[in-house]
């Protein structure tokens, strides 16, 4: 499926996560400069989308939206996700006969 909204995740001055969409790359364009192409990722609907200076990305989110984060918001999101504990397994109990 084609990927067709850009999401820029920022922090704003206020510290809250900002997040704006863009329905075209060429607005992405007018806002960020582009310094290479996605040639590597395992996604294969990134490859050759655009990197730019100052955010980290192309990565997917969903089934349409290719997402570029701050450096600061990938940093924080990535701790966070990474000290989230996962929900606990309750152990199957044998059933008797």
């Amino acid at each position: 499926m084609k990927k067709d909204v850009f999401r820029v995740v920022t922090r704003g001055a206020d510290g809250q996560i900002r997040i704006k969409d863009y329905a075209k790359e060429e607005a992405l364009h007018r806002m960020h400069v582009q310094i290479g192409v996605d040639d590597c990722s395992t996604d294969l609907s990134l490859r050759g989308m655009p990197v730019f200076k100052g955010l980290i990305g192309p990565m997917p989110e969903g089934r349409n939206i290719i997402r570029y984060e701050s450096p600061e918001v990938f940093e924080t999101l990535t701790k966070e996700w990474s000290m989230a504990k996962p929900p606990r397994r309750r152990s199957r109990s044998r059933q008797r006969q």
